[in-house]
């Protein structure tokens, strides 16, 4: 049983090619000052960390019987002080949601809520430089794909995360 009650946060963790590609759009529009953790596509944003052990079985569970979803790079949208890349992901999003109902007495509200699948590249900045980023890479912006390839679990330190472990597609 785990006694470290400071609060887990799930993420899918994209094939190489794209955690690459996201992490480089990250870097080179996110303030550096305040970018403590690297690109990622959120899907539980505060679990109790004292359940670490019953979350990282019931993601064995579902990795298990779930084939890695493929996800459809499809856009950007604005956050209004930042830019995020926009996901669609029918299979992410059915695991998202068995994972919430099976995990409904842990979520907060904004875990409750219904996913909308994207990756910040840009966040706390002016809004004029968020609309000229949103702007200059919408003008060159090409939808692609890329592959899920399994659930980061990592536990939130007060700003920055650590990485406990990977749950790995079959």
């Amino acid at each position: 049983m785990t006694t470290d009650h400071r609060p887990l946060i799930l993420t899918a963790r994209p094939d190489e090619p794209a955690l690459a590609r996201f992490e480089a759009l990250r870097r080179a529009h996110y303030p550096a000052a305040i970018n403590r953790v690297p690109a990622h596509i959120s899907m539980f944003h505060q679990l109790p960390g004292s359940e670490y052990e019953a979350v990282v079985d019931r993601l064995k569970f579902a990795a298990r019987h779930t084939p890695a979803p493929d996800v459809e790079v499809y856009g950007l949208r604005s956050l209004g002080k930042g830019v995020a890349i926009t996901l669609r992901s029918p299979g992410l999003e059915a695991l998202r949601g068995d994972l919430a109902e099976a995990w409904s007495p842990l979520l907060i509200a904004q875990d409750r809520q219904g996913w909308r699948g994207h990756v910040t590249i840009q966040n706390k900045v002016d809004a004029t430089t968020a609309k000229a980023t949103l702007a200059a890479l919408s003008a060159a912006f090409i939808p692609w794909q890329c592959r899920i390839v399994g659930v980061d679990v990592w536990r939130y330190l007060d700003g920055p995360w650590e990485h406990l472990k990977t749950v790995a597609f079959r």
